[in-house]
This record gives structure tokens, sequence and C-alpha cells, in this order.
């Protein structure tokens, strides 16, 4: 196999970075330094639902699936490209958006929401509270799809008012469709409608969140 083009999908994490209100911000700082103590080491502290994460089904289900136990073949795969690039703010992404991919997103894909938010990133009412999101009726056409995988290059899957996220995070987890949120999607997706995608969360036992790496490429 060789590789002839590689992306870097995710966001970077950094002291204060953009997160979802409710949460405590990012922190980043020294715990050694170089000049005092011979190296220099970092701690960290966030919310696993962070910049580039991923959502396992005990987010929302107390007996549902960590992280950790969310098998690897279920987060590698073939990634559809959605072209939503010229949505709007808080926009419902649905059907009617999902449509035009009735033939190129089967069982077993995962499925790469592409609005262009992930240009965005940064402390602005447009971006952390009028991001465009999956609408309830959206997420019921890619379950019946039989899809494995969702990612967005938003905040997150669901929306930034109060009421606008519960039932479709319910409805993809429940049926164990990993929800990956906040990536960063460049214009070059659009190149190719299918990539070899491949979102890594940390392995972390007991969690319904992980921050992770995302990379999509072309391979031959």
């Amino acid at each position: 196999m060789k590789i002839k083009k590689i992306l870097d999908l995710s966001q970077t994490f950094y002291h204060n970075n953009p997160g979802y209100m409710p949460y405590q911000l990012t922190e980043i700082n020294y715990e050694t330094l170089k000049p005092r103590d011979g190296y220099t080491s970092e701690r960290m502290a966030m919310n696993t639902h962070t910049s580039t994460h991923i959502d396992a089904p005990a987010h929302h289900f107390p007996e549902g699936k960590s992280v950790a136990q969310i098998d690897i073949e279920q987060l590698v795969g073939e990634g559809v490209v959605v072209d939503l690039f010229d949505i709007g703010s808080h926009q419902v992404i649905g059907p009617e958006h999902l449509a035009p991919y009735e033939d190129k997103i089967g069982e077993g894909d995962i499925v790469l929401l592409c609005t262009g938010w992930g240009y965005k990133r940064g402390w602005t009412t447009e971006y952390v509270d009028n991001w465009p999101y999956l609408g309830v009726e959206g997420a019921r056409w890619l379950l019946e799809k039989k899809v494995k995988g969702i990612a967005i290059d938003t905040m997150s899957v669901g929306g930034p008012r109060a009421g606008e996220g519960l039932e479709q995070h319910e409805l993809l987890l429940g049926a164990e469709v990993w929800l990956g949120e906040e990536l960063f999607f460049p214009k070059e997706l659009l190149e190719h409608q299918r990539w070899e995608f491949m979102f890594l969360p940390l392995k972390l036992e007991g969690c319904g969140g992980a921050p992770g790496r995302a990379i999509a490429m072309i391979v031959e």
C-alpha cells in the first residue's frame, strides 16, 4: 500500500482553546522546566469532550460502551465526504442535504459532514453559539443507512441551544454509531468523494468521550 495523500483532520489543543461553554476551559501548564528540573513536561486539565474528540455510547447511556470498549475496526474505514461548505449559521442539516448522497453512503461507511466551521474556530459568537448541526431527521436518515460513524467539524453533532442535541445523540449512540466532533475538514477533502479515514481517540475506560487524532488518506 502506498499513501498518495494524507490530511490531518484534527484541531489543535492549546491553553484556553475554544470549547463547549458549560465546560471548564482547557488548561495546559508546565509541570517541569528544563532550566530548573533538567527536562520539560506539561500537565493538562480538560473535559474529554473538548477540541477534536469522540462521543461513545456511555456519553448518554450509563451502561453503554466506553471509548475503550469501541472496537478499533469501527474507527477505521471508508469516509464519505458530504459537502456542506455553503451552509449557514445555526442551520439544521436534514435529509434534504443528505439526499444527493443517497447512492454514495452505504452500510459501514463513516460520514464526514463538512460545514467549513473548522476554519472559523475561535472565541466568536458564530463558532461557539451558532454552529450548524445535524437535525433529528438527518440523524434518522443516516441511521437507516447503517453507517458506523459520523464526524462533523462543528462543536457538536447536536445544536448549540438547549434541546437541540439530545434526541439525535441518543438515536445514534443508542445504535452504537460513534460521533466525532470538532474535527477540521479542509476543502481539499472535496478532491475525492471517498477517503480512507481513521479516528483514534485515547483509550479511556469508563469515559463517554476522549480526545483524539483524525486523518484521511488516499492510497493505492
